[in-house]
């Protein structure tokens, strides 16, 4: 199968429609066979009270992103996927602006994806880094 990044970010972006993605702005916006990225803005409604990037908005982002990179290796008829645990290294703050998150697998079992996503601002600078173990589950009839 050819991979298709227009296809795939258009696919990314649908799909959080009416989501948590859509209510933090989060956007798709770059792909390839092996990453995911997708952009998020820094402002008030994603602050901590001291007017910082809040670390769960960040942890919504790493695991967002990584989920939906788990997609590029599923049969999304019959299987889906659910993030099980993540981590996250917090390492530096940002106040505005956009961060970046960008998935890249680890670990690509048949029930089992780890992902590594890196947090990054506009700049380059690391933020956030994450670690995303998702479970592969077969589809239950309803």
């Amino acid at each position: 199968m050819t991979f298709d990044k227009d296809k795939t970010l258009e696919f990314c972006n649908t799909f959080s429609k009416n989501t948590l993605m859509e209510t933090l702005n989060i956007e798709y916006i770059d792909a390839g066979s092996d990453f995911l990225t997708a952009k998020m803005p820094v402002n008030s409604s994603v602050h901590q009270p001291m007017g910082l990037l809040h670390g769960g908005a960040s942890v919504a982002l790493a695991e967002s992103v990584g989920s939906a990179a788990s997609h590029f290796f599923i049969d999304a008829k019959s299987q889906e996927v659910r993030g099980i645990e993540i981590s996250a290294n917090h390492l530096k703050s940002i106040r505005e602006g956009f961060v970046f998150g960008t998935a890249r697998i680890i670990h690509k079992g048949k029930s089992l994806h780890l992902w590594e996503i890196k947090i990054t601002d506009e700049a380059g600078n690391l933020i956030s880094l994450c670690k995303l173990t998702n479970m592969v589950l077969t589809k239950e009839n309803k």
